[in-house]
């Protein structure tokens, strides 16, 4: 069964909504970037068909290392609310705080060693 999510940055100026089974896992990633931003990100990436975004002409996307993920926040208020990769564009990993209803922190966490890549 999938539900629709819907959720946004902090001040509202990006807002995203996409398709999914109901979330009961979150992902995170020991990289430098994402060691630091203490994201929980969904364990799966969601395709265009099933993710929409609001406010894209607010967004703004950072790259490091190897240009390989494009991770956009929001210009206003910073926050980072997905990312997709430049081999797959368009095809997105949440960041599960920016999520309506979700608690990242109660949910089970995998890691991803992305410090070894």
């Amino acid at each position: 069964m999938t539900r629709t999510y819907h959720g946004s940055c902090h001040c509202g100026a990006v807002r995203f909504r996409f398709t999914s089974e109901e979330i009961t896992t979150g992902s995170r990633c020991n990289c430098s970037i994402c060691i630091r931003k203490g994201a929980v990100m969904s364990t799966r990436y969601y395709p265009p068909e099933d993710f929409a975004v609001d406010g894209a002409e607010t967004l703004g996307v950072y790259r490091f290392g190897d240009h390989v993920v494009n991770h956009y926040f929001c210009k206003r208020c910073g926050i980072y609310p997905f990312h997709d990769a430049t081999v797959n564009p368009g095809h997105y990993r949440v960041n599960l705080g920016c999520v309506d209803g979700v608690d990242p922190l109660a949910l089970a966490i995998d890691l991803i060693d992305g410090k070894s890549w």
